[in-house]
């Protein structure tokens, strides 16, 4: 019989840290929408939703702009795939 072991729960960080840690995202993203290329209305996306035991890991995060972040939580468009 194999062992079963505990799932982790997701990361998760207070206000303050996850405003930095946005902070650093952008950065990392070099201030870019990662499938549009816009600097404008940045946002940072959990590309494994909260809701779908997603955390607030550097690794799950992605800059996109309003607009794309929109379309991919709300049609998920073709227009604004993100890139794999």
């Amino acid at each position: 019989m194999t062992e079963m072991v505990p799932k982790r729960p997701p990361l998760r960080v207070g206000p303050h840290s996850y405003k930095e840690l946005c902070r650093l995202v952008l950065a990392r993203d070099n201030w870019r929408c990662q499938v549009r290329g816009s600097r404008n209305n940045l946002q940072v996306h959990h590309q494994r939703l909260s809701s779908q035991q997603g955390s607030d890991e550097d690794s799950n995060l992605i800059t996109l702009c309003a607009r794309c972040h929109a379309q991919l939580h709300g049609s998920r468009s073709e227009n604004c795939r993100l890139r794999e």
